[in-house]
């Protein structure tokens, strides 16, 4: 390709759209544009990029023993319906209409549809293993569309879906794609690393997401450098300790605390009650349902956590004045040690207890009275809990409970996600084969998801510097620029040019040759903005020595004998190994 007969219309000036490094460059590079809030459309280096990471996503997948369909991006709500998700999912779902009035949902994912053609198709267990997967364009209705590629109401996604008899080889399934996974993202040439994650509105009961380090990341990610362990802060967990054992004591005491209503305001005097010795009582509402979640003063609901473990299908915090018509208090002033324990009793409300608080006595908590608290407090004696399990969220600093030694905290974004599904969707969708013993069973399934426009960006993320891009060789739009300093035809710069290139290009290596008539530091600046990973510059001077100049982006420069130039781009290609 030749400069003057692409399409790169790059820019000196940052759109003020732009909030992160990785939109400000996709935007500059011209790689994007943007059409309206969460739609953009890909300019021809965009699309090169595009079709070598999903070159890469299909190798691995075939490579995997996954095969490659197509899957409507209209799709029926009743399916969505019968799974469940047409209510569950209902923020994100697109829906249009078509002539007849008929309404479609917009696919935001498939495995509704996928699990229909299983349903039909997949009799016996002599089918499966089976894993199907497609590259294709998904639609999300994202409440706030923001960093560009990053969260946007259109996307291509990879997603794919397997089939088994059996939970164990559900297993394998799941093994397959999580090394195809490692390996896809190491070929993209980021670094990366899996997490334990939460299921969400997907479902199922296992679950890794694969996560690019970036400080801007969406993700926050607890991990130990000691064992390895690493989830999302919304899955993690701690060694920390419960709280600290004391006697019970006598009953509850109420006392005054007018204009009291925060866990610091109680921690100071004249009342000096540390946040560790408090029980903060939320009230949420939960399946249209009040319930109350009880942690430690001094820690924060994870609200992925709390519906993971109430299995809700929606919940939100409860506003004051639902939670004065349940408790007779205002927010401030709450505990579950009085009316609550009717409450619980008569079915009306439950409780959820973070596992911290477990066996913890002498508490101080609200007395669902405003301007007054309880003293004295002892959970198993004066509290109906419901339920006790993890709600808290883990911070920096705090043990490992696998090997104890101190968790970190760091930012990164999600690139691709990995779900044990079960029989979730196939028991409601009635996707079932005759199994080996004769009887009718519901295929165990998994669901595997890349982010294939996010993997784009995420890349452009982490490998940038103060010029622009630093594309990985894997995926670069070219492999190799080639910059003449002189453009004339006849010129014996030009002709060098010329003839690297062509050699280069009868060698399979993506070349495109600068070929406008503009000053070597203008094009040596947009060289490095689009992020080529190689730069052959022929200029008169170093031509009069035999020499030609190579540049391995963000490298040092190598002069070389213009016969050898082909021979050393090939060997810095072979040496990038990705």
């Amino acid at each position: 390709m030749r400069w003057t007969k692409a399409f790169i219309p790059t820019l000196k000036e940052t759109p003020a759209e732009a909030e992160i490094t990785s939109h400000k460059l996709l935007l500059r590079a011209g790689l994007i544009r943007k059409l309206a809030g969460g739609l953009y459309t890909f300019l021809p280096l965009g699309v090169r990029v595009l079709h070598k990471v999903e070159r890469i996503v299909r190798e691995e997948m075939d490579r995997a023993g996954a095969l490659e369909v197509l899957m409507p991006a209209l799709q029926p709500p009743e399916i969505w319906q019968q799974s469940g998700r047409y209510e569950t999912a209902a923020d994100v779902l697109f829906k249009v209409r078509d002539r007849s009035k008929k309404e479609w949902v917009m696919s935001p994912t498939a495995e509704e549809v996928i699990t229909t053609v299983a349903a039909a198709e997949i009799n016996s267990y002599r089918q499966m293993p089976v894993n199907f997967y497609q590259v294709s364009m998904k639609f999300r209705d994202e409440i706030r569309p923001r960093f560009g590629l990053m969260r946007a109401k259109e996307f291509i996604m990879k997603d794919a879906y397997s089939f088994d008899a059996t939970d164990e080889g559900a297993m394998a399934s799941y093994k397959k794609m999580y090394d195809a996974y490692k390996r896809i993202f190491d070929r993209c040439g980021v670094q990366n690393f899996p997490v334990e994650a939460d299921t969400g509105v997907i479902g199922g009961n296992y679950s890794h997401e694969f996560m690019v380090p970036a400080d801007t990341g969406e993700n926050d990610v607890v991990y130990c450098e000691g064992c390895g362990y690493a989830a999302n802060i919304e899955k993690a967990t701690s060694g920390i300790p419960k709280t600290a054992a004391r006697d019970a004591g006598g009953a509850f005491e109420k006392f005054e605390t007018p204009g009291v209503v925060t866990i610091e305001a109680l921690s100071k005097a004249p009342y000096s009650v540390p946040a560790n010795r408090q029980i903060k009582t939320l009230v949420y509402i939960a399946d249209s349902k009040p319930i109350l979640i009880l942690v430690r003063g001094d820690d924060q609901l994870n609200e992925t956590k709390l519906m993971a473990r109430t299995g809700a299908v929606a919940a939100r915090p409860a506003t004051p004045d639902e939670i004065f018509a349940l408790l007779g208090a205002r927010p401030g002033s709450l505990g579950a040690a009085t009316k609550v324990p009717a409450l619980v009793a008569s079915g009306d409300v439950k409780v959820y207890a973070d596992d911290r608080l477990q066996g913890a006595n002498e508490m101080t908590t609200g007395a669902n009275e405003d301007g007054y608290h309880l003293r004295n407090v002892s959970i198993e004696r004066d509290i109906k809990v419901t339920q006790w399990c993890d709600l808290r969220t883990v911070s920096a600093g705090e043990p490992c409970a696998k090997c104890g030694k101190s968790l970190k905290i760091r930012r990164a974004i999600e690139v691709g996600h990995v779900f044990k599904l079960g029989t979730k969707y196939s028991e409601k969708l009635n996707a079932t084969f005759l199994a080996e013993d004769g009887s009718r069973k519901p295929s165990v399934m998994g669901c595997y998801g890349i982010g294939v426009t996010r993997t784009m960006q995420a890349i452009i993320e982490q490998c940038n510097d103060k010029d622009g891009i630093v594309w990985p060789i894997s995926v670069a739009p070219y492999t190799v620029c080639i910059t003449p300093l002189a453009v004339a035809p006849d010129s014996a710069v030009m002709q060098v040019a010329e003839s690297i290139y062509a050699d280069l290009t009868a060698k399979g290596i993506d070349v495109i040759l600068d070929d406008r008539d503009e000053r070597p530091g203008f094009k040596f600046k947009d060289a490095d903005l689009v992020g080529f990973p190689i730069r052959v510059a022929i200029g008169e001077k170093s031509l009069a020595k035999g020499e030609v100049e190579i540049k391995r982006r963000g490298g040092e420069m190598i002069l070389v004998k213009s016969d050898d130039a082909v021979a050393k781009v090939a060997e810095l290609i072979a040496a990038a190994g990705n």
